[in-house]
C-alpha cells in the first residue's frame, strides 16, 4: 500500500469577485472590511485537488492563509469541504504586505508542518501577482510545478499535465514540492451539511509572527518592495474607422494593418 500523503492547500478570502472592488484612497489598498468575501474560487479548485489526492492516499490536508480574522470565514468553507486542520496567520502589522512578504509568512507556516505537497491556486482573484506560490517554493527550496490541469501522486514523485496554448505537457518530480492548478482541474465539491458542522470542531492553529521567527519590520505596506502610488480610469476606447469600400478599401485596411506591424 503507498504511503499516505500529507497535502497543504494555500487559501485566501478576497471580496467577492461578483462585486465592484473598491481601493482604500490613501493607501490604495483594496477595501476589505464591510464588503461581501468569499473563499477565492482559484482556492476552492485547489483545496479540491488536495482532498482527492490525500483521499486517494489515505492521507490529510492542511489548510494554510494569511490574513485578518474574517478570513476564517474562508478557511471555515475549506473544512466544511473536508479539510482536517488549519493555520491561519493573523495580525493587523500584516496590512499592506506584498507577495513576496506573503510568500515568507506563507512558507514560514507551512515549514514545520512537513507536508509531501503544496497545493495552490495559479493566482488570487483579487491580486493576480501569480508570483506568491513560486515563491514559496523557492523559499521553502522545494521544485515548482506550475498551471496544472491534473494532478498525480506515486511513489514519491508528483506528476502534472501542465496546461499550455497548444495542449499540456508532462512534469514531474520528487516530493516535497509546490503544485498550481488552473480552474478547470477539477470541480470542487459542495460542502455538506454534516460537513459544515464538524467544521466548527476541527483545530485551528494560530501562530504569531514572533513565533514564526519573522522580523515584523518585514512585512506590511511599510516594508513592501512594490507598492501603488496613483490610480486613474482607464481611458475610454476611442471609436473605429469606418471603411466604405469604394475601391480603394483593400489597399487602406493593408496600409493600416501594416502600421500596426500585423503584416
Amino acid at each position: 500500500m503507498a504511503p499516505a500523503v500529507q497535502v497543504i492547500v494555500c487559501v485566501k478570502q478576497i471580496p467577492d469577485p461578483s462585486g465592484a472592488g473598491r481601493l482604500d484612497p490613501e493607501t490604495f489598498c483594496l477595501v476589505r472590511e464591510g464588503v461581501e468575501v468569499v473563499l477565492d474560487p482559484g482556492d476552492e479548485v485547489g483545496v479540491e485537488v488536495a482532498l482527492q489526492l490525500a483521499e486517494a492516499a489515505g492521507g490529510e490536508v492542511t489548510v494554510v492563509s494569511m490574513g485578518p480574522e474574517q478570513g476564517m470565514d474562508a478557511i471555515r468553507k475549506a473544512l466544511a469541504m473536508g479539510a482536517h486542520r488549519a493555520v491561519l496567520v493573523s495580525d493587523p502589522r500584516l496590512r499592506g504586505s506584498d507577495a513576496l512578504a506573503t510568500a515568507r509568512v506563507l512558507a514560514a507556516a507551512i515549514a514545520p508542518l512537513g507536508a509531501d505537497l503544496v497545493v495552490a491556486g495559479t493566482e488570487s482573484t483579487d491580486g493576480y501577482t501569480g508570483t506568491v506560490p513560486a515563491a514559496i517554493a523557492e523559499l521553502l527550496d522545494l521544485p515548482a510545478l506550475t498551471f496544472a490541469k491534473a494532478v498525480a501522486v506515486e511513489a514519491g514523485t508528483v506528476r502534472i499535465h501542465r496546461q499550455t496554448e497548444v495542449g499540456h505537457d508532462v512534469v514531474e518530480a520528487p516530493l516535497p514540492a509546490v503544485v498550481t492548478v488552473t480552474g478547470g482541474a477539477t470541480q470542487p465539491r459542495y460542502p455538506s451539511l454534516r460537513g459544515i458542522m464538524a467544521a466548527r470542531s476541527k483545530p485551528v492553529d494560530r501562530p504569531s509572527l514572533e513565533s514564526l521567527g519573522l522580523d515584523p519590520a518585514t512585512v506590511g505596506l511599510a516594508a513592501a518592495a512594490d507598492r501603488v502610488v496613483a490610480v486613474a480610469p482607464a481611458p475610454e476606447r476611442a471609436a473605429g474607422t469606418i471603411v466604405t469600400d469604394d475601391g480603394s478599401a483593400a489597399a487602406r485596411i493593408v496600409d493600416f494593418l501594416a502600421e500596426l506591424k500585423v503584416i
